[in-house]
């Protein structure tokens, strides 16, 4: 209900109330009148009623108004009790939810009673909902990344990698990464490809090869010598490279493994070649020209993952929206994963709660005990003030009551 709407019904039943007041406060003094003319007795009772409802009516007005104003604006004691009283009241109300709202003994039923896995399988089923939840999460990445500090970002990146760095052996990771490569004999791939190229450049550019053997020819010798030469230099390189590129077992294939081995070790145990290395980290990783890269790493991420996230028909949306479609069918058909879900959510919420019972309390205090005084008093009577001026109505309604009750007792007596 809006807060317009409260005003009105309060000033409704407040009119209510004090016209029933003022309607029983003319009965009194037309049945008063009518007495002294001498009218019937019958009138009698109609003066008590209405002048014990006068009573009724104004002990509650009182009582009602000294809960959140001074009567008639005067500063009688123990009036206005919400507003003197407020830092009690939140206190008290604090209290009064963590002791009975959140125990454990009131919290167990309802948590028990949890099940947000089918509800949410049901839910992602729907390709509408898949498409507002990749939506939604795709803004709020995007929210993010514009919204980070891009030279906080890069000093972070800077320093993670400085610090890195520090303890990297340069050594120690390219004689790891070789003998990888090794394990995996992805160098002789590499020998295969490198053999295969190069009897491919010799065979294209015979032509080359012919040049040089004339260049270096003696003049006496005749030219189609020299291309006979190289015609066979030619073809006896292309054959060697071939035999390279087709024999896993070639002497060159030997020699080359050798070498890498004796590479390995020496970045193991050379003193002055890990020295070397280590200087030529130093040079080309200094803090400048690391935050550099963090900042060209960051920017180029940071713009490659908002185009991604933009597009919907982006790579990055397609695997995102692949694997929850996926999720969502597996969370559909798996129980068990249904249980471990709720089961966690459960466990969590149950503990969560149950640990900041306290804080909730406390907030709902400061909150209250924050609040001004004539704040909180106009906030508790616009919610409950309508239903206070039946108090009033009531008291109006039985003090009548009551007080035609004791007219026809002191009639009976006398």
């Amino acid at each position: 209900m809006q807060e317009n709407e409260k005003h009105a019904q309060l000033r409704k039943h407040k009119a209510l109330a004090t016209g029933l007041f003022v309607f029983m406060t003319l009965v009194f003094i037309a049945s008063t009148w009518l007495l002294k003319t001498g009218a019937d007795d019958w009138l009698g009772y109609v003066k008590a009623f209405s002048e014990a409802a006068m009573v009724g009516a104004l002990a509650d007005w009182f009582a009602v108004t000294a809960l959140f104003h001074h009567p008639l604006g005067i500063p009688i004691p123990h009036t206005n009790l919400i507003e003197n009283s407020k830092a009690r009241i939140g206190d008290n109300l604090g209290n009064f939810v963590v002791y009975n709202f959140l125990t454990a003994e009131n919290l167990r039923p309802y948590i028990n009673k949890i099940s947000i896995a089918p509800m949410a399988a049901e839910w992602l089923a729907k390709d509408k909902s898949k498409a507002l939840l990749l939506r939604e999460v795709s803004n709020i990445i995007s929210r993010i990344l514009i919204r980070l500090d891009e030279k906080e970002v890069t000093q972070f990146i800077a320093r993670k990698g400085e610090a890195l760095l520090q303890d990297l052996k340069l050594h120690k990771l390219a004689a790891g990464a070789i003998e990888y490569v090794m394990e995996q004999k992805e160098h002789e791939k590499l020998i295969t490809l490198l053999a295969g190229k190069i009897k491919e450049f010799i065979a294209e550019n015979g032509e080359l090869v012919k040049q040089r053997v004339h260049k270096e020819s003696y003049f006496f010798i005749p030219g189609f010598v020299d291309r006979k030469l190289a015609d066979r230099i030619t073809q006896g390189l292309i054959g060697y490279f071939e035999e390279i590129e087709k024999d896993t077992s070639h002497r060159v294939r030997e020699e080359i493994l050798l070498q890498i081995h004796e590479f390995v070790e020496r970045l193991h145990s050379d003193p002055a070649l890990q020295n070397r290395l280590s200087q030529l980290k130093d040079s080309y990783l200094t803090p400048d020209k690391l935050e550099s890269y963090a900042q060209s790493l960051w920017v180029n991420l940071r713009d490659s993952l908002l185009t991604e996230l933009k597009n919907e028909n982006s790579t990055l949306q397609e695997y995102l929206n692949k694997n929850l479609a996926e999720f969502s069918e597996h969370l559909q058909e798996d129980k068990n994963l249904q249980n471990k879900i709720d089961s966690f959510i459960k466990v969590t919420g149950y503990r969560y709660i149950l640990k900041n019972a306290k804080e909730a309390g406390t907030l709902i205090s400061d909150t209250v005990g924050n609040w001004k005084g004539r704040e909180l008093s106009q906030k508790l009577e616009l919610e409950v003030g309508k239903d206070l001026q039946f108090i009033r109505i009531n008291g109006t309604l039985v003090g009548g009551m009551v007080g035609l009750l004791l007219y026809v007792v002191s009639k009976w007596i006398g």
